[in-house]
């Protein structure tokens, strides 16, 4: 039969590399939200689930049971090759709670030889392991915060440092946003629950980092909320300023964004700004990207709206900066990597 195991033992065998994690909930509950490296083998769908749980509130336990057993025969042996197909020796089930379903899926597969743990608690379970641990976090390493306007490839530098095994925080990346009107464009941007998984994670994988690396962001990042000790490490932090040409900056964005794949979702969201805008501006700037001059569009966009914004919100604090002039992100990563301490362990 199956083991039930804590989330302290899973996270444990997920640093051994030792489990596949699958989550048997419906779909529509593994996008909301799941833990980290799941994969996601329902046991019911959408569909199943509501069916059972009409039966459940409306008839009887025994009712809901007897309709769960029917929908589960008909796709039993699907069901169990796809969890004997996920990677690892052993594998971890969990449904909301560690309930009906969990319990189901693990007893089947272990009846057909398969070595299983079931997560106590489920995924309740590990929800409010990762509130209080990020409860627990009340102070951060120093930190090192890259500041520039709009489109200096703040983000890009992240990653790039990542690559190099530097200690870093990519709260845009973990957001799936970029932290804009039109940061949402071409992704699908995480809830809260999403975002606090993947940030705790990354926080506990950096706790005894000598420092950090993040962006300058605001304390909502598309739909999730930063953390008040995140805010207050950035506030303190060593600011970066990186200072690139408004060209590189315009094709930078292009790259990015790729308008000309979404020129509708980008004509939306100006049309959030418009009106926050001086007139005859706009007017010129919804022009451009309704005739596909998306160059143009982004120029005036950060000569008019951005770059204005982003010099009032600075001059409201006085904070000494680096500033790192470059004449793309390739020479202004060398130069971050010359003002940052050694990589740890580099």
């Amino acid at each position: 039969m199956f083991q039930d195991i804590t989330v302290e033992e899973l996270l444990e065998l997920q640093r051994k590399g030792e489990v596949s994690l699958i989550d048997v909930r419906s779909p529509s509950e593994f996008e909301e939200a799941t833990i980290p490296g799941s994969i996601n083998i329902p046991l019911f769908d959408d569909e199943e689930r509501a069916a059972v749980g009409t039966l459940y509130k409306q008839e009887s336990v025994d009712a809901a049971k007897d309709k769960g057993l029917e929908l589960v025969s008909r796709k039993l042996p699907d069901f169990v090759r796809a969890i004997g197909g996920a990677d690892g020796p052993r594998k971890v089930v969990f449904c909301w709670r560690g309930g009906m379903r969990s319990r189901t899926s693990a007893t089947l597969a272990s009846l057909m030889g398969l070595r299983m743990l079931r997560l106590a608690g489920g995924f309740r379970a590990y929800r409010k392991w990762v509130v209080e641990t990020l409860e627990s976090f009340t102070a951060l390493p120093p930190c090192y915060v890259i500041n520039g306007y709009t489109g200096s490839g703040k983000t890009e530098l992240l990653e790039r440092l990542a690559e190099r095994g530097y200690p870093v925080l990519n709260l845009e990346q973990m957001a799936a946003h970029r932290g804009s009107i039109f940061g949402h464009i071409g992704k699908a941007p995480n809830n809260q629950k999403s975002f606090d998984s993947l940030l705790v994670h990354e926080l506990l994988r950096w706790r005894e980092a000598p420092y950090l690396v993040m962006e300058a962001e605001s304390k909502r990042v598309g739909k999730v909320v930063l953390p008040d000790f995140l805010v207050k490490a950035k506030e303190e932090g060593e600011a970066i300023f990186v200072d690139i040409p408004v060209e590189e900056r315009v094709a930078n964005i292009i790259a990015d964004y790729r308008p000309q794949e979404h020129k509708d979702d980008c004509i939306r969201s100006f049309e959030r700004i418009e009106k926050r805008m001086h007139t005859p501006v706009a007017a010129e700037i919804l022009a451009a990207l309704r005739d596909d001059r998306f160059d143009e569009a982004v120029k005036l966009l950060l000569l008019h709206y951005y770059d204005p914004r982003y010099q009032y919100a600075t001059d409201q604090y006085e904070q000494d900066r680096i500033t790192i002039t470059a004449s793309n992100v390739e020479q202004a990563l060398e130069q971050v990597i010359r003002v940052l301490p050694p990589v740890p362990g580099g």
